[in-house]
C-alpha cells in the first residue's frame, strides 16, 4: 500500500502534469512579443513567419493576413521578410492609459487552412513624457495665525509613464516660512504638500511666490513645475470638513447630458465669509474633466458629455472644499457608469468569395464572417442566422469567426445572384441587431443549348427583289452568359436547280439575319427550304437547327401572251371570215391569250379598243369571244378592222393588243372576188385626186406670181412718189444716208419705217412735212406696212388753216423707203 503523503504527492505531480498540457496546447496558436513603444513606422516586432513554421514566399501562397478588429490597424506583415512590423507611431500612453501593462491582441489567419493565430504584443514604456500640472499658477491662501507645523495641499502632479518612468519626487524651491512633505497614498501616488515650518506675519510679507517642481526617474530625468502664490489672510482658525470621506454613485451610460449625479457637502464652523466653502476638483483623469462638471458653490457634480460604458466603466476622482482662509478639505468620489445595450452586434467579413461556379458542390466556402458585440453581459451575447429560404448555412468556426457555405448545388440560369442576408442579434433588452448583406454572383456553365423561340419558320420574299435585301431575321436565345451565350448563326449545305444554296441565299453569323443573293422569279421557282444551325461559343459548344421555308410571292411582271390569232411570219395580216346573213351575236372568232404570272395577276380582261365600223363588233370581256352586235348591212365595208386589248388585274396592270381583219362574204372565192370588184374604182378615185391636187397647185403658183408682179409696181410708184416729194420739200430725206438702202430687184427700199404728218396747200412753196419718233423695223418690208400703205397724196381729214383760211388735207401717209 502506498503510504498516504507518496499518494498526495503523486497526485500533485498528475495535476501538475495536466496544468502543464493545457497551457502547452494554448500556446501553440498564442504567439507573445514585446517591444518599446514610439517606434518608427516600419519597425519590427517579430518573426512571424517562423513563429507560425513558415516560408516569406507562403504568405501570399497560403492566403495569411491580420484580420484583428479596431479602429485602427497599429501592425501589418512584410510580405518580403514575412515579419510583424509597425504600421505607424504606437503610443503607450493613448492605448493603456493607466495601465501596468500594457497588452494588443491581433489575429492571424491562414486561409487556405482557415486557421486562426492569436498574437499579443506587449507595449514596453518609455520615458517620453514629463511630469505636468494641470493648473500651472496655484494660488494658497494661509491665515497669518496658522500654527507651525500645518500642511497645505499642493497640486498633484501628472506623468503617463509608468515605474521608474513615472513621477517619482517633489522639490519647493528653497524659501524661510514653507518645507515640503510628500505623503503616498493608499492608491500609491504621491501627493505633496506645503507645511508651514515659521509663523506668518502678513503685515511684514504678505505674499510668497513658491516653485513646485515635480521630476520622473527616468534617464534623462524629465520635469514639471508649477507657481505657487500663498496670500497670507487674517485669522481663520477652522477649516471645512465633509460629511463622509467618499462618496459611491452608479449610472447608466445613456443618461442625458447635464443630469446630476450626486451632491458633496462640506461644512465650516466658522462664521460670517469664513465658512464659506468653495468646491473643485482636486484629482480627476482627462476623460473624466470631459464629462463631469462640479458646480463651485452648490457641490454639485452632474454630467457635461455622453458616457460610454464600452470606453470607460468607471471614473474614480477628488474633490476638495476650501473655505475663504484656504482650508480644505478632501472627499473622494467613485462613479460606475453601467452598461446598457446600446451598440448593435458588428458582422465583418473578413474573407470573401464574390462568385461561386454554379455546379460547385455542397459546402463550398462563400465568406467568413468575425461577430462581435462591444457590449458586455447577456447584452455582448450574439446569435446569427441567414434570413430568408436561401440555399446557404453558417457554420461555427474559430472564436466568434462563423463560415458561410452553399448547403445545395445552385443553378445560375434560375437564380443568376443572390442577396444574402446575415443577421446577428444580441441577447439584451430590447435586443439590437446589425444586418450584413453580401451579393454572390453565380458564375456561368455551358449547360444550355442555344434554343429558337419557334420549330419552323415561313418567309415570304416579293419576286424581283434587289440583290443583297434583307428578307428575315432568326434569333436563339441561350439562358448562358458571356461566351456561352454568344450565338452564332450557319446554313446548312444543299443543292437546288445544281447550283449551292449559298449562292441564292446567305446568314450573317452575329445578327442571324438572312440576305437574298440573287433576284429571284417566281416563274422559275416558288419556294426554298433550309436549315439554320445556331452554335453557341461554349467550351464544349453547344448547338440547336430549326427549319426555314421561303416562298417566292409573284408580281405583275409579264405581259399578256396572244396566243390566238397568232401574229404571221410572213408579213401578212390574217382574215376572219363573216357572212352577211350573220345574226346580232354571231361569232366571228375568238381571241386567246395567257398570263406567265398568277392569282389576280394572271386574271385577264378582253376589250375592243378600235373598229373600223363602231358597234358592228363586240368582244367577251371575259371570254375573248368576237361576235356581231348587230346584223350586217350592204352599206357596211366589206373589211372589217378590230383592235382588241387583253389587259390583267395587276397593279399597275399590263396590256397587249392585236389587230383583226374581218371580211364580210359568205365564202373566200366572195371575198376574193370582191376585193378585186373593188380594186378599179379605187385606182380611178385615186387618178381623180391626182388631177384635182395638179390644178390646184397651178392656180395657186398663177395667183403668186400676179401679186409678186403688182407688189413689184406698188414699189415703183411709191419710188417715184417720193423723189417728187423731195424735190418739193428742198431735199428733206437728202440727209438719209446711203448705207440704208438696199437694192431689190433695181429698186432701193429703206432699211427703216418713218411716219410722217404732211401739210399741203394751194400753194406748194408753204407745203411742209412733220417727221415725229421714228419707227424702226428690221424686216426689209413689213407686212403692217403692206397692209397699209396709200397713195402719197390721197385725200384725208379736212382741215381748215388759221392762216390763209384755206382748205387742206391732212393725211397721215406711212412711207416706206
Amino acid at each position: 500500500m502506498i503510504p498516504a503523503h507518496l499518494h498526495r504527492d503523486y497526485k500533485g505531480l498528475v495535476l501538475l502534469t495536466v496544468i502543464l498540457g493545457i497551457l502547452w496546447e494554448t500556446g501553440c496558436t498564442q504567439i507573445r512579443y514585446s517591444v518599446p513603444e514610439e517606434l518608427e513606422k516600419g519597425s519590427s516586432v517579430g518573426n512571424i513567419v517562423k513563429d507560425l513554421g513558415l516560408e516569406p514566399r507562403e504568405l501570399a501562397e497560403r492566403g495569411v493576413r491580420i484580420v484583428s478588429r479596431g479602429r485602427t490597424q497599429l501592425f501589418a506583415l512584410n510580405p518580403r521578410s514575412g515579419g510583424l512590423i509597425t504600421t505607424g507611431r504606437v503610443d503607450r500612453e493613448e492605448l493603456c492609459l493607466g495601465a501596468i501593462k500594457c497588452l494588443l491582441n491581433l489575429e492571424i489567419l491562414m486561409e487556405d487552412k482557415v486557421k486562426i493565430y492569436g498574437v499579443e504584443i506587449e507595449v514596453r514604456d518609455v520615458n517620453d513624457n514629463s511630469p505636468y500640472f494641470r493648473e500651472g499658477e496655484l494660488e494658497i491662501k494661509i491665515s497669518e495665525n496658522a500654527a507651525t507645523g500645518m500642511r497645505f495641499p499642493l497640486p498633484h502632479a501628472w506623468d503617463p509613464d509608468v515605474g521608474k518612468n513615472s513621477l517619482q519626487s517633489y522639490e519647493l524651491s528653497p524659501n524661510t516660512h514653507f518645507s515640503l512633505d510628500v505623503q503616498s497614498g493608499a492608491d500609491g501616488n504621491k501627493y505633496p504638500e506645503l507645511v508651514l515650518e515659521r509663523a506668518l506675519d502678513r503685515e511684514a510679507k504678505a505674499i510668497h511666490h513658491l516653485v513646485l517642481t515635480a521630476s520622473d526617474g527616468g534617464d534623462p530625468v524629465r520635469s514639471g513645475t508649477a507657481h505657487i502664490r500663498v496670500v497670507v489672510l487674517d485669522v481663520n482658525d477652522n477649516a471645512p470638513a465633509f460629511a463622509q470621506s467618499e462618496y459611491r454613485v452608479s449610472v447608466p451610460e445613456n443618461v442625458a447630458v447635464g443630469t446630476q449625479l450626486l451632491l458633496v457637502n462640506a461644512t465650516d464652523p466658522d462664521e460670517g465669509a469664513n465658512s464659506e466653502v468653495t468646491y473643485s476638483f482636486r484629482y480627476v483623469d482627462d476623460k473624466g474633466a470631459q464629462v463631469f462638471k462640479l458646480d463651485s458653490n452648490l457641490g454639485i457634480i452632474s454630467t457635461i458629455g455622453e458616457l460610454n460604458h464600452e470606453e470607460s466603466p468607471f471614473y474614480e476622482m477628488e474633490v476638495q472644499a476650501m473655505d475663504n482662509a484656504g482650508y480644505s478639505a478632501r472627499a473622494k468620489v467613485l462613479i460606475t457608469v453601467l452598461d446598457v445595450n446600446d451598440n448593435a452586434p458588428e458582422v465583418a467579413v473578413t474573407s470573401l468569395t464574390s462568385s461561386v461556379l454554379e455546379d460547385s458542390p455542397r459546402g463550398t466556402l462563400i465568406a467568413l464572417l468575425n461577430i462581435n458585440d462591444q457590449d458586455s453581459g447577456e447584452n455582448g451575447q450574439v446569435i446569427c442566422f441567414i434570413e430568408g429560404n436561401l440555399p446557404f448555412k453558417l457554420e461555427k468556426s474559430y472564436g466568434n469567426y462563423y463560415s458561410l457555405v452553399t448547403d445545395t448545388v445552385l443553378d445560375r440560369e434560375q437564380v443568376p445572384s443572390y442577396n444574402i442576408t446575415v443577421t446577428a442579434t444580441d441577447r439584451g433588452s430590447p435586443p439590437l441587431s446589425m444586418a450584413t448583406h453580401i451579393l454572390l454572383n453565380v458564375a456561368d456553365t455551358n449547360d444550355n443549348p442555344p434554343a429558337f423561340p419557334q420549330a419552323s419558320y415561313s418567309v415570304y420574299i416579293p419576286e424581283n427583289n434587289l440583290m443583297g435585301i434583307s428578307i428575315f431575321s432568326v434569333t436563339a436565345q441561350d439562358p448562358d452568359s458571356d461566351e456561352n451565350a454568344q450565338v452564332t448563326y450557319s446554313l446548312a449545305e444543299n443543292i437546288l436547280q445544281g447550283a449551292p444554296l449559298s449562292s441564292f441565299v446567305s446568314i450573317n453569323p452575329d445578327t442571324g439575319v438572312l440576305y437574298a443573293l440573287r433576284s429571284f422569279d417566281y416563274e422559275q421557282f416558288r419556294d426554298l427550304h433550309l436549315w439554320v444551325n445556331a452554335r453557341d461559343s461554349g467550351d464544349p459548344p453547344l448547338s440547336s437547327n430549326v427549319s426555314l421555308s421561303l416562298y417566292v410571292m409573284d408580281q405583275n411582271d409579264n405581259v399578256p401572251e396572244i396566243l390566238y390569232p397568232a401574229l404571221p411570219t410572213d408579213g401578212s395580216t390574217g382574215v376572219e371570215l363573216a357572212p352577211r346573213s350573220a345574226e346580232p351575236g354571231y361569232l366571228v372568232t375568238k381571241v386567246v391569250a395567257v398570263d406567265r404570272d398568277s392569282g389576280q395577276n394572271a386574271w385577264l380582261s378582253y376589250n375592243l379598243f378600235k373598229a373600223s365600223e363602231p358597234g358592228l363588233f363586240a368582244v367577251g370581256v371575259h371570254t375573248g369571244e368576237v361576235r356581231t352586235a348587230r346584223a350586217l348591212l350592204d352599206r357596211d365595208a366589206l373589211k372589217q378592222s378590230l383592235v382588241v386589248v387583253v389587259q390583267d388585274h395587276g397593279q399597275p396592270p399590263l396590256s397587249a393588243t392585236v389587230t383583226l381583219t374581218v371580211a364580210v362574204a359568205d365564202s373566200i372565192p366572195d371575198v376574193l372576188a370582191d376585193l378585186s370588184s373593188l380594186e378599179s374604182p379605187t385606182n380611178q378615185d385615186d387618178s381623180g385626186l391626182t388631177l384635182y391636187l395638179v390644178v390646184a397647185l397651178a392656180a395657186v403658183s398663177c395667183v403668186f406670181l400676179t401679186f409678186v408682179i403688182a407688189l413689184l409696181v406698188l414699189r415703183l410708184r411709191r419710188w417715184h412718189t417720193s423723189r417728187l416729194l423731195q424735190a418739193s420739200s428742198g431735199g428733206g430725206l437728202a440727209s438719209v444716208p446711203r448705207t440704208h438702202f438696199v437694192g431689190m430687184d433695181g429698186v432701193r427700199a429703206f432699211l427703216q419705217t418713218y411716219s410722217h404728218e404732211v401739210s399741203l396747200t394751194a400753194d406748194s412753196r408753204k407745203s411742209h412735212l412733220i417727221f415725229p419718233q421714228p419707227n424702226y423695223a428690221d424686216t426689209l418690208i413689213s407686212q403692217e406696212s403692206c397692209e397699209k400703205s396709200e397713195p402719197l397724196l390721197l385725200s384725208g381729214d379736212s382741215v381748215f388753216s388759221k392762216d390763209n383760211h384755206e382748205l387742206i388735207q391732212v393725211s397721215h401717209v406711212n412711207i416706206i423707203t
